[in-house]
């Protein structure tokens, strides 16, 4: 990641335009949302937007949250670390609680390697990337060591491509059942990336297949529970097809390049 050698991720200042273009991005962003909630037949304010900060500095993250965001995602544990503490103080000193007890939480939504599991659990409220019971189980006992209880989602590569990380949606069912009974552990959803096609029947399959699995789960573990259950979140959408994921029932989309623009590195 040669890019956080090359840009400052702690720094705290961003110019007027710079603010402006953020917040422009996410007003346009939240439109869009709205308009894809009354579209599709999805109740007003029922889809949560969560902003991608991967590479963008804490200046930017904050004036996205001067324009509205309230929730936040990393894909990085190593960019999670650079920048958690130090935008929980800029948060706060403009009345805004970030992170881990905040008001604004705080979410891993990229892959995350075992090494690594210590140092983010302290500063996220969650991770959504958990791709097994292989991995929860792993988070489960770090978790447990520090005195914690971590929210996980199970991701799943509902388009089957080799490139993406995820279970397969065969096993996701029963993974998802496995790793709800994981000490430590609060199994809150699901989360997926779409297939990289321009077809929107294609696309909303993926995202469909996520809401079934979404639903069998919560319909076992209320079972389980004598009707009692949280409900499951669905995770799934970002810039190119959201407005899709959203007509399937998508919970949480994940934007990033919508609200700040493209990103000069990878």
């Amino acid at each position: 990641m040669a890019y956080m050698t090359q840009k400052d991720l702690a720094n705290t200042e961003v110019d007027c335009v710079r603010a402006r273009q953020i917040a422009d991005g996410v007003h346009g962003v939240q439109d869009a949302i709205a308009q894809a909630e009354s579209r599709y037949g999805r109740k007003a304010e029922s889809v949560t937007l969560l902003a991608a900060t991967k590479t963008r500095d804490v200046g930017e993250i904050m004036a996205a949250l001067r324009a509205g965001v309230r929730v936040i995602g990393e894909n990085r544990p190593q960019e999670i670390v650079a920048k958690a503490e130090i935008l929980r103080v800029q948060a706060a000193r403009e009345g805004l609680s970030v992170g881990v007890n905040g008001e604004i939480p705080l979410y891993l939504i990229g892959q995350l390697q075992s090494n690594k599991i210590n140092k983010v659990l302290p500063l996220a409220n969650g991770i959504q990337s958990v791709d097994g019971i292989e991995l929860a189980q792993k988070i489960s006992a770090r978790a447990q060591n520090l005195g914690l209880c971590a929210d996980v989602m199970l991701e799943v590569n509902v388009s089957g491509e080799a490139t993406k990380s995820g279970c397969a949606p065969e096993c996701a069912i029963d993974e998802a059942l496995a790793i709800s009974s994981l000490p430590a552990l609060n199994l809150r959803g699901f989360m997926t990336l779409g297939a990289r096609v321009d077809d929107e029947k294609i696309v909303r399959s993926g995202f469909a297949k996520l809401r079934e699995i979404r639903d069998c789960v919560s319909e076992q573990l209320a079972q389980d529970h004598d009707g009692n259950s949280t409900k499951l979140e669905l995770s799934m959408g970002m810039s190119g097809d959201f407005a899709w994921a959203i007509a399937e029932g998508s919970t949480m989309v994940r934007i990033g390049s919508a609200i700040f623009g493209p990103r000069a590195f990878v």
